[in-house]
């Protein structure tokens, strides 16, 4: 089986989070198949990220030039891709803002302004949580494709599909949802619950592009943790959004430490208390998948114990990071996709059934419900 250790080291000395002096000095990059670090980072949308830190290799320790030239082009067009997608998210946030909406950015750009590079994160589409039912957010919808002259797509329980300007755009009634119907309706009162605080949280995208509403660390610390559980039972979780997550568990541990966000609404407080996010968690089914989330974080991004929210599960951790690694960015890169996209999810469900019975046992029962919902509207 492969050592992935030297791979974690570098990501960590890429995004400056690790001194890295056998790299600095080529001590261990001596006969480094440089090759398959470009497929591992390519397949975890890593590319941009990875080539920062080449960047500061001594000239002998730096991949051959073809190959470093292939990843300076594919680094170059991340970060182009990325202007694009800053412009392009505070203009559909705009336009829903000036739509009468309350909304903020899910995840995307707004994570990429917690990364020391912004530009050399690999960037996706523009989701918005826009603070309406779902007649609203259809005409919505309507309206903002006639104004970039793009087209609807695609319906789903939480989101409208539509392409502006070449850009995908979702507009999520609620940010997700949960296959257990008990905790499913725990996680929507928590999101209505701290809707207002997230549509009001403005930070500033890069190079000046403009200001959007983007949730708080501390919600982010529950809400994409339910992100990454939910896309590792149904489409599979990359390196880029582990990332992503370390970032938000150690932005929303120093705002908690430091107290930087001021006065905030009583439901935040309650999420920012250690003892109150382990209930949270718990009410929410999560607590043992965020218990695999931190053995992750620690053995891929060195996260300290102390900055953990909660405690490393060995067992479970080590099922994620093995599927992470065999699956690459969600899951596209499986070496079971082959089988279909039906039966993987067969697949994830009796191997996950172990340690995430709640989850897995649901999952059939609303996979029928969710056939039938489709079939009575029409979808």
């Amino acid at each position: 089986m492969m050592d992935y250790r030297i791979y974690f080291r570098f990501i960590q000395f890429s995004l400056g989070l690790y001194e890295g002096k056998e790299f600095l000095d080529g001590s261990v990059l001596q006969g480094f198949d440089w090759d398959a670090f470009y497929d591992f980072a390519k397949r975890q949308t890593l590319v941009g990220i990875v080539f920062d830190g080449i960047q500061r290799l001594p000239k002998g320790a730096a991949p051959r030039l073809d190959l470093l030239m292939k990843w300076l082009g594919m680094s170059q067009r991340v970060k182009m891709r990325n202007e694009v997608l800053n412009e392009a998210t505070v203009a559909v946030y705009n336009s829903v803002r000036n739509a009468g909406y309350s909304c903020c950015i899910l995840k995307g750009q707004g994570n990429a302004v917690m990364y020391p590079n912004p530009s050399a994160r690999m960037p996706g589409d523009v989701d918005v949580w826009v603070d309406a039912g779902r007649d609203d957010i259809r005409r919505l919808a309507r309206a903002l494709v006639e104004i970039a002259d793009g087209r609807v797509g695609s319906e789903s329980l939480n989101h409208i599909g539509l392409t502006m300007g070449g850009i995908t755009v979702e507009l999520h009634s609620t940010p997700g949802f949960m296959a257990n119907c008990i905790y499913n309706r725990r996680l929507q009162n928590w999101l209505r619950r701290n809707a207002d605080l997230q549509c009001s949280n403005m930070v500033a995208l890069p190079n000046g592009s403009g200001a959007v509403a983007v949730p708080t660390c501390a919600f982010n610390a529950v809400y994409q943790l339910y992100h990454l559980y939910h896309h590792y039972f149904y489409e599979g979780v990359g390196l880029r959004q582990v990332v992503d997550y370390y970032f938000v568990v150690v932005k929303s541990e120093e705002r908690r430490v430091k107290g930087e966000e001021g006065e905030v609404k009583s439901e935040e407080l309650r999420v920012k208390n250690p003892m109150a996010l382990e209930g949270e968690l718990n009410r929410l089914g999560l607590w043992k998948f965020a218990g695999a989330v931190m053995y992750v974080l620690h053995n891929v991004m060195g996260l300290p114990e102390d900055m953990m929210i909660a405690p490393m599960d060995r067992k479970r951790g080590r099922m994620l990071l093995d599927d992470i690694l065999n699956g690459g960015n969600f899951g596209h890169y499986d070496k079971h996709h082959a089988v279909g996209h039906n039966l993987l999810r067969l697949y994830r469900d009796a191997r996950l059934l172990r340690f995430y019975p709640s989850e897995a046992l649901s999952e059939p029962v609303f996979r029928a419900w969710h056939w039938w919902w489709r079939k009575r509207n029409g979808l």
